[in-house]
Formats: C-alpha cells, structure tokens, sequence
C-alpha cells in the first residue's frame, strides 16, 4: 500500500492537472462561442455557392473545360484542415483516418496541410507533402483560403493534379463534429440527381463558358475552403472543450479516491500507534 507521503504527492499532482484543464475548458468554451457564431452565420452562404455551382453545370450539361471534364494526370490533391494543438479529443486523429483509412491511394495523393497536427502525422505515415499552410487555422480569411486555391489551381491547370480533395471537419453544434472529405474539382455534376428533367432548361452563358467557368471556379473553390476552415475552427474549440471537461471530471473523481485512500492509510498509522501506545502502558504496568 502506498504511503501516506506518496498518496499526498499524488493528489496534488493531479490538482495542478486539474487547474490547467479547468482553464482550457474555459478558454475553449470563450473561444467556441465565437467561432460558432462565425460558423453559423456563414453556413448558408458556402452551402448555396456549393449547391448553385452544381445545379448550373447540371442545367448546363456538357461543357469541354477541364474544371468539368478533368485532366490526364494520376495525382490528386488533399487539402486537409487539422489544428496546430493538440489536447482536443479524437479531432485531428478523425480528419487524418478520413484519408489514412479511406480509398484513396497512397502513392496517388499530395498533401497540403492547414494544421501542424495533420502535417506531423501525414509525415509520420510517409505520404507525399507539399505546402504547408498552417498559420491560416490560426485566424481564418478568405485572402489566405484565395492563396491556397491559386496555389493548387495552377498546378492544376497544368495538368499536374488531376483530382482537388479537401479533408476537415464539419460544425453540427456544440457536441457534434464529422469529419468530412470533399471532391472539389472536376466538379461532379449528376443532372438526374440535381435537377429534374422539367427544370432543366438551356443555359446561355455571358461572357463564354470557358472565361465564365474562370471567373466563377475559383469563387466557388476559394469559398469552400474558407467555410471548411471556419467550421474546423469552431469543431476543433468544441471538441478541446469536451476534452478538458472530461479530463476535469477524471481528475475530481481520482482526487476522491486518493482523499479515500489518504484517510484510510491517516486512520490505520492512528489505529497502529494507539496500539503500540496502549501496548507500550501495558507492558509497564
């Protein structure tokens, strides 16, 4: 059984733990009141770019741009949005299985990271890295997510990416978080599925399609990134949030057993000492 002096350390040892995740938990919960909001609020516009860019190449139907068609080329690009730190529960460990674990190729992919934690563990698992981008989680904006898109968008045009991914994690609310993993280019298009036959009507489009598809491409992909990067903010601050809570409540309930056991272990060197004392009277008598 341990001493009392072992069991005393050890319970303070785990206040001090406690104290730290306590303060997280509330930094976490300031923090995720923001980036909900943030996320919230800009929801329905990133969801209509999606769903509008669709529903017009679907009512358009065959267009020859690579944006629709595709290129050549083999690889494909992962835009994957973790955290810079850790300490957030199952969050960036999600997002890197979404592409560790799915069925996309190894030998296929280039990886461009907005996240240290993604970027270590892409690293680690010896996948193919490109550019790091992961001072932008810090503080989203749409300049950086433009950045980004022009980065991969040349490289597309090139021809040396055939495939655009993008891997984050999507904001339910406040306890619900899903890793998501999205197709951005070629745009996939299913006529049937998005808009009905009767709906569907010509579309003429003003300037020509390919300089309106150059125009219009870039927005929508630039877009998406940034709604993927402010919803991973507000789902990695949830997720930390839920984390600390957890360790909090951990802490508390070793804390009670360790109190438990200090006084059961104060109670017997009391109860031996008496004896020795009692024990002691009793031989001199």
């Amino acid at each position: 059984m341990a001493s009392m002096r072992d069991i005393k350390r050890r319970k303070g040892s785990i206040q001090s733990t406690q104290q730290i995740t306590k303060a997280m938990k509330l930094v976490s919960t300031v923090k995720l009141q923001r980036s909900k909001q943030h996320a919230l609020n800009s929801k329905a516009y990133f969801s209509y770019m999606y769903n509008t860019v669709h529903e017009m190449l679907a009512k358009a139907g065959t267009i020859n741009h690579p944006y629709v068609t595709g290129n050549d080329s083999a690889k494909k690009a992962v835009i994957v949005i973790s955290g810079n730190r850790g300490l957030a529960g199952g969050y960036n460990s999600n997002v890197v299985k979404l592409i560790t674990r799915g069925e996309l190729k190894k030998e296929e992919l280039v990886m461009y990271t907005v996240g240290k934690k993604g970027r270590e563990a892409f690293n680690r698992y010896g996948y193919e890295l490109a550019e790091d981008y992961s001072e932008m989680i810090e503080a989203p904006d749409y300049v950086d997510a433009m950045r980004l898109c022009a980065t991969i968008l040349n490289r597309y045009r090139a021809g040396e990416i055939g495939e655009i991914y993008l891997a984050y994690t999507a904001f339910k609310n406040t306890v619900s978080h899903v890793p998501t993993l999205m197709k951005l280019l070629p745009v996939d298009h299913d006529s049937e599925a998005v808009v009905d036959a009767e709906d569907k009507v010509p579309m003429n489009f003003e300037p020509a399609e390919e300089e309106a598809l150059e125009l219009i491409i870039p927005k929508y992909v630039a877009s998406i990134i940034y709604g993927a990067m402010i919803e991973s903010v507000a789902s990695e601050n949830g997720a930390r949030m839920q984390a600390m809570d957890s360790a909090t409540s951990n802490a508390e309930e070793m804390i009670d057993k360790l109190t438990l056991q200090y006084n059961r272990a104060r109670q017997g060197s009391i109860t031996q000492e008496l004896t020795e004392i009692i024990a002691g009277a009793q031989a001199i008598s």
